[in-house]
């Protein structure tokens, strides 16, 4: 079937037939801006386009967000959504100490992978609510309320020590051992059992460590495994632009934070 006669029975016109997209031609005005979401995409396999509008702003990019959007999709870029299941039931409201300010409320958890030989890997996960920064590094085969409380310490003698930990009931947490550490220094703030939405910013972490790092990485090693996970912790506080941040990275937003507490 010819051209001009596929195009009289469909009723477009000829011209249509033969338009290459500027995407395909070599005068493509956006073919750096297209390398570089490429590039970005390719680095940052689990992010999105809002953080690549904000991060290309950053670089020196005169783009808006829906170019940029375009773009991302135009190259196939979209990052697979999850559904998030449906939570069954509700819960009652119970007062919850506020973190209005930097080093008031510390969360923190635990997350768990393996090495390619089937051992265990623990890692700690801390954060700073208010601000949303990440600190310490503990990772080991398993962890007990010492080791946890020696990481403590040693975050804090650089930090400060915080004024609420909250924390679910795990046996390293609900013990007579991080009582003793607590003490009058630092509240212990444990969430009631099975409702894990009730430490949201250590779950929300825990996610975006899952999602990002422990699910797209093959660890040999506990040393491996460390050195990885470090530098990933590194990037989410002084790269990775958070959304409720104002699209600020963790590092940069507690560096000119000026709120304090009122307590």
């Amino acid at each position: 079937m010819s051209e001009r006669f596929a195009c009289r029975v469909t009723g477009q016109h000829r011209a249509t037939q033969r338009h290459q997209p500027p995407a395909q031609t070599p005068a493509d005005p956006d073919a750096t801006l297209r390398n570089w979401l490429r590039a970005y995409a390719a680095k940052h396999p689990r992010w999105g386009h809002r953080r690549a509008y904000h991060d290309a702003r950053a670089d020196g990019w005169a783009v808006n967000h829906k170019k940029v959007q375009r773009l991302w999709r135009e190259e196939g870029l979209r990052v697979p959504q999850h559904r998030r299941r449906k939570r069954v039931g509700t819960s009652t409201t119970q007062e919850r100490p506020t973190a209005d300010a930097p080093n008031i409320v510390w969360a923190v958890d635990f997350q768990f992978d393996a090495t390619t030989d089937g051992r265990p890997v623990k890692i700690v996960s801390l954060v700073d609510e208010h601000t949303r920064e990440t600190f310490g590094g503990l990772v080991d085969r398993s962890i007990t309320a010492d080791r946890l409380i020696d990481e403590l310490d040693r975050v804090a003698a650089v930090r400060g020590y915080p004024a609420v930990l909250r924390c679910d009931n795990g046996p390293e947490l609900a013990c007579a051992a991080m009582a003793d550490w607590a003490g009058q220094r630092v509240g212990l703030s444990f969430i009631p059992p099975g409702e894990p939405w009730r430490n949201g910013y250590i779950e929300s972490f825990n996610g975006r460590l899952r999602d990002e790092c422990l699910n797209i990485n093959q660890f040999w090693s506990l040393t491996h495994a460390r050195v990885v996970i470090d530098d990933w912790k590194l990037e989410y506080n002084q790269h990775r632009r958070h959304s409720a941040l104002g699209y600020q990275t963790p590092a940069g937003y507690a560096a000119s934070c000026t709120h304090q507490s009122t307590n």
